[in-house]
């Protein structure tokens, strides 16, 4: 068991790493261009793995608290991935029953975290609380957010710029959660709760401005294209 376990460690270490390292190359590079779609492949299975080696890792040696954040972590990149395959629900591109699963057991991890972090369950410090409660909050939101997104694809009313949205917001989520990783392991001179969450606390605000620029910019872009219509009554619709 001892020796899975430091098998399981190296390659959970070395796939932290990889998710930590390519992750920019994905956000950095052009947005569905052949080395961004590559990046971001290579990031999405390093989360994976990440999760993966993590959940067996707890078996080894258990703990709630990091078996819940290693599925919350991986959804988040799981999410960003599958709504790749829900562009165009008009044309059937609809959730499948694994994605709901899925969403249902984020839902349930992050009630999870979060009434540990109400009510302290296990042996963890006060200190703690902060985090499996912030952490429950987010886990929530996110399950939340797209169990909501699959009923509007259901229904096919939703805008048609939602998958970019909710590919960009949770990619980045999950390379934020990969930072986080690493500074709760590698910044040991900080305060617990610094370490853990400050990730979150830069992260989200700069996620909030970047989506908000591409709204506009496609906004923008609407506009233009309805402004180009021929009117009713014109030349053009004869």
């Amino acid at each position: 068991m001892e020796l899975i376990s430091t098998i399981a460690l190296w390659i959970h270490i070395a796939a932290g790493f990889t998710a930590f390292f390519v992750g920019p190359g994905a956000m950095l590079t052009k947005k569905g261009k052949l080395w961004h779609r590559r990046w971001g492949k290579v990031f999405f299975w390093g989360m994976a793995v990440v999760a993966g080696t993590a959940l067996v890792l707890t078996k080894v040696q258990p703990d709630k608290f990091l078996t819940l954040v290693a599925i919350f972590s991986f959804y988040s990149a799981f999410s960003g991935y599958r709504v790749l395959y829900h562009k165009r629900p008009d044309k059937g591109q609809l959730p499948k029953s694994f994605d709901w699963i899925a969403a249902g057991i984020t839902l349930t991890t992050g009630i999870g975290l979060l009434y540990m972090g109400l009510f302290n369950i296990g042996t963890f410090e006060f200190r703690f609380q902060p985090i499996m409660f912030t952490f429950g909050i987010i886990c929530i939101g996110l399950a939340g957010s797209d169990i909501r997104r699959f009923l509007a694809e259901f229904n096919a009313d939703t805008d048609k710029y939602n998958w970019w949205y909710t590919h960009m917001g949770n990619m980045t989520g999950a390379y934020i959660a990969a930072v986080t990783a690493f500074s709760a392991v590698n910044f040991s001179f900080l305060p617990p709760v610094v370490r853990w969450l400050w990730p979150t606390f830069l992260g989200v605000p700069a996620l909030i401005i970047w989506t908000r620029y591409y709204r506009k910019k496609f906004e923008g872009k609407s506009v233009m294209a309805k402004s180009a219509l021929p009117e009713k009554g014109s030349l053009g619709n004869i």
